[in-house]
């Protein structure tokens, strides 16, 4: 059976990570799920230093992902990866590694996104008029992309966890 990568991404606050981990919370055969920030977010420093600037580590951080993705146990028929990164940087990516890679993007209105950043999660430093921007921007790549866009701003996790399921049930339907 065929391997498939899925990345579920969008800005801070959108609620990938909280989807995705309900979505692995439910053990579903065959599925393994990935936490991009889990390699560690350097130091805009570090970044600067060792990649050229904060958008190049993240795509090289998106490269090395989906090459670690590509060599998984033939056991996993899905790998979702939770990041927040650029539609774009993961085509590259898909490329360099010669697989087609499933993107979806979750958005949300920025009332409720800044909300869930301010009351849910305690960070209010991550609203800004830069995150709204990025929100912006991602959204951007994933209409030119043509990629699945899920509004999350009056959905619950688990519902947003059952559209991640059906999705990869869409992908394993096409493996056989």
């Amino acid at each position: 059976m065929r391997m498939y990568i899925f990345v579920v991404t969008g800005a801070s606050g959108v609620g990938k990570t909280s989807a995705v981990r309900a979505l692995d919370a439910r053990h579903l055969p065959g599925v393994r799920c990935f936490y991009f920030d889990s390699i560690g977010v350097p130091a805009l420093e570090v970044m600067q230093r060792e990649h050229g600037g904060g958008e190049q580590w993240q795509a090289w951080a998106t490269q090395r992902w989906l090459l670690e993705l590509d060599q998984l146990d033939p056991a996993v028929h899905v790998a979702v990866l939770d990041g927040q990164t650029r539609p774009s940087d993961v085509v590259v990516a898909a490329n360099a590694i010669n697989r087609s890679v499933h993107t979806v993007l979750l958005d949300c209105e920025r009332s409720e996104r800044e909300r869930r950043l301010q009351e849910d999660r305690r960070q209010p430093a991550l609203v800004t008029s830069e995150m709204a921007a990025w929100a912006a921007y991602l959204r951007g790549q994933a209409d030119a992309l043509g990629l699945e866009v899920v509004d999350t701003s009056r959905l619950a996790t688990q519902v947003v966890a059952d559209h991640l399921a059906q999705v990869i049930g869409r992908l394993l339907a096409t493996a056989v």
